[in-house]
Order: structure tokens, then sequence, then C-alpha cells
């Protein structure tokens, strides 16, 4: 029965990795996606396990785009995104959250992360991804070193939407980012980026805190789901740039409201 139920935690796991490295920079919100499916499963992973599993799509970022983050270590570089003036914006952009999610996390997690909140999260951001893509003009693409310290807190303040879960930060960041005037090919790298210091701080806040209730049983698991996030994560970041490139946003709106749609009939079940 322990090999069995061992077997069947790393299975888990790795749905689990696979789920998170699709949907962590894609707008239809990770975290609601891996509430879902943790319930669907009926499995129990340690309780930090959804948020710190999420380090393996940061990793993926920082191997992707190693030689902007490079740029970024070079701190006398002074021209766009790159040296203290790149991680100023990042810092910028950083902040909100980081300081929303300081004050607000226990509450957060007690009362927001249930299926009805991500319902209607994904039902409302869809409509909001498919108004504004059809009223957004197409602009052209400056690339993130015209970005700016305005734009970089400006984004920053709309991925403090992200804390409800089913909303998404990469469609918080993208739209946010297309409502400053970037271009949405702009708008979702710089979501990329901005993704590795908040998840890191959320990864490590909420594992320090899971720290004293940690088992030795829960490090396979947590190795699963960090290095199958990762390898999916890398081929998800590729395939959105490549779709964005000729496409709109506007699918990701429909997908979201029908998965809303289907949880919300689902609870009155």
């Amino acid at each position: 029965m322990v090999i069995v139920s061992a077997w069947a935690t790393s299975l888990s796991a790795v749905l689990m990795g696979l789920v998170e490295g699709i949907t962590e920079y894609l707008p239809i919100s990770s975290t609601g996606h891996l509430i879902l499916v943790e319930r669907c499963l009926r499995v129990s992973f340690h309780e930090s396990f959804d948020v710190v599993i999420q380090s393996g799509a940061v990793l993926a970022v920082l191997v992707e785009y190693r030689r902007r983050f490079v740029r970024l270590a070079k701190l006398r570089q002074a021209d766009g995104f790159a040296g203290w003036r790149g991680l100023w914006w990042l810092l910028l952009t950083t902040l909100p959250a980081m300081v929303l999610g300081l004050l607000a996390h226990g509450t957060i997690k007690e009362y927001l992360f249930t299926p009805g909140v991500i319902a209607g999260a994904l039902m409302v951001g869809g409509v909001a991804m498919i108004a504004l893509e059809r009223r957004l003009p197409e602009l052209q693409d400056e690339g993130v070193d015209a970005l700016g310290w305005q734009r970089a807190l400006g984004i920053g303040l709309f991925q403090c939407l992200a804390m409800i879960p089913g909303t998404s930060r990469s469609m918080a960041t993208i739209l946010g980012g297309r409502l400053l005037k970037l271009s949405r090919r702009t708008a979702a790298e710089y979501s990329f980026f901005a993704a590795v210091p908040v998840l890191l701080l959320a990864g490590a806040y909420d594992f320090y805190k899971g720290l004293p209730t940690l088992q030795r049983a829960d490090w396979l698991p947590y190795i699963i789901g960090i290095t199958v996030s990762f390898l999916v994560a890398r081929l998800a970041i590729r395939w959105l740039m490549r779709l964005i490139s000729s496409h709109t946003l506007e699918g990701f709106g429909w997908y979201r409201i029908a998965l809303g749609v289907v949880i919300g009939v689902a609870l009155l079940r």
C-alpha cells in the first residue's frame, strides 16, 4: 500500500508540474488550475507545494532569456532594460505585489482559494480580455528596452490583481502593459521577466511558512513538480511568443469563460 501510494503521489506531482508549466505564462491562471486539479486528484501535497513548484517555471525564464539576465547582472549597463536601470524597473514592478502579499497572505489563502472565487475570476477576466483585445489598437513593437519606470510601476500595480486565484498574473501584467501602450509582444515578454522576482519571493516565503510541517516524503513530489514545470514552461513560453506574432489573446478569454462556466455548473450540482 505504501508503494502504491508513493507511485500515485509521484504521478500526481508529474501532472501538477505539467499544469504549472503550461499555465504559468499563459493568461489562464496557473494557481486556479493547480487548485482545481489537486482537488480532482484528491491527493494531498505539502501545504507549500502549489506555490513552490512555480520556481521551475521561473528557471525556465532564466534559461530561455539568459542573455537578457546577463545584461541585468552587468550593473554598469545604462541603456534600456539592463544593469541598475533594469533592476530598478523590476523592483518597481515587484514591490506592490510583495507588499500586498506580506500584508494579506493568510487572508488570501484562507478565503480566496476556493472553486467559486476561481470560477468568478476566470469569467470576469475572460470578458475583460476579449473586450480589451477587440478595442486596444495594434502598436509597434518597441521592445522592453523602451519600457520606462512609470510603466514598470503601472504593470506592478496591475500584477496585484493576480492575488485573486483565477485572475492570472500573466493576464494582469499583459493586459496592464497593453493598457499602458505596450505592444502585445513586449507586454508578454516583460510579463515573463516580472514573474521571476515575484514568484521566487512568493515561493520562498510560502516554503518558509510551511517548513515546520515539511517531511522527508514531501521532497520527491517537490523535485518532480519543479523539474516537470521547468521543462514544460520552456515550451509554453516559445509557443506563446509564436502565437502572439500573428494572433490576439481573445481565444484565451473564451477558454477562461468556458472553464468558469463548467466550474460554476459543477458547484451548483
